[in-house]
């Protein structure tokens, strides 16, 4: 559902703003040590705050003009190649990280900071989780529970295990445009018109990586600290969530285009782990921290549809 990216969008770019406003020992590479009670309840009521706020909101824009049902199941597991739900690892895993790096700012002890930190992008989506199961369009989807689990864990694991994150969850996007103008009409609709409903909503153009830093693994070695190696995943010729048909209220059959091949794609491409640059400048490097969300246009080798290619500008 387009909404629940929304939503999730505005609480990063608050994330975001709060991890800005922070001028002191946030992002440093030693933890603080003495815990700063203001600071921790500042963080906690704003997230608090923020959350109630993005849910109420959620609810009055979009669940409350759908019907309502019991409590219930659905599996999606099928639609959309299964991007939504690595769309889903991304997301808790990014919200995940924003939280536990303002909590770090408090000085909150190293593993109360984790795992709060670290669950809170499962819990959030998981509320909405709740909100789907009761909408009748909808349910509670365990798919989506397992992949806002994993991206949630990953971030966790990681902590626990190196004390920072070596293997990064960052997303890209490139516009799709197609020679058919029924297929763009069709991504109109399905998808939005201006760039920022096509990042929210548009599969076909999106791709979620996997990015090592190499370094981290081999410390003795000259490898650069801001080398990363990524490996990506995307999927094409999805105008519909199962099928690449459509029909209006009375069943008509407004688009078809079964006949269009949905495929997966594979990329492998190396990436640079921005937080790993170097500079005095607290302010760049909340900002470095912020856009290693992303992942930094490079060449790339792309596998799909059983060929192997090189693409000199992979998004």
């Amino acid at each position: 559902m387009s909404n629940k990216k929304i939503s999730l969008l505005f609480i990063l770019i608050f994330q975001s703003s709060i991890l800005l406003a922070q001028q002191d020992t946030l992002l440093h590479k030693r933890d603080v040590t003495a815990l700063n009670k203001t600071r921790l309840k500042t963080v906690a009521i704003t997230q608090i705050g923020l959350y109630g706020g993005s849910m109420i909101g959620l609810y009055n824009a979009w669940y409350k003009n759908y019907p309502q049902s019991k409590f219930h199941t659905f599996n999606d597991w099928e639609e959309w190649q299964q991007m939504d739900k690595i769309g889903h690892m991304y997301s808790a895993y990014t919200m995940s990280k924003f939280s536990m790096e303002l909590l770090k700012s408090t000085g909150l002890e190293r593993k109360k900071r984790i795992w709060l930190g670290g669950l809170t992008g499962a819990a959030y989506q998981t509320i909405i989780e709740i909100l789907d199961g009761f909408s009748d369009e909808w349910g509670w989807s365990w798919g989506d529970i397992g992949a806002n689990l994993i991206g949630s864990g990953a971030l966790i694991a990681q902590e626990l295990a190196w004390n920072e994150q070596r293997l990064q969850l960052k997303t890209s996007f490139h516009r799709k445009n197609y020679d058919d103008a029924v297929l763009n009409n069709r991504s109109d609709v399905l998808f939005g018109k201006s760039a920022a409903e096509r990042f929210l909503k548009d599969y076909n153009g999106q791709t979620y990586w996997l990015s090592v830093n190499v370094k981290s693994f081999f410390q003795e070695s000259t490898i650069p600290k801001w080398l990363q190696l990524s490996i990506g995943t995307g999927a094409e010729g999805m105008f519909g969530a199962r099928e690449n048909i459509a029909t209006d209220k009375n069943g008509r059959i407004t688009f078809d285009r079964r006949a269009i091949k949905k495929y997966r794609q594979w990329y492998l491409a190396p990436d640079i782990d921005l937080t790993k640059i170097k500079t005095k400048h607290k302010s760049i490097k909340k900002i470095l921290f912020i856009v290693n969300s992303l992942k930094f246009p490079t060449p790339a080798l792309e596998l799909s549809n059983g060929k192997l290619k090189f693409n000199w500008i992979q998004f």
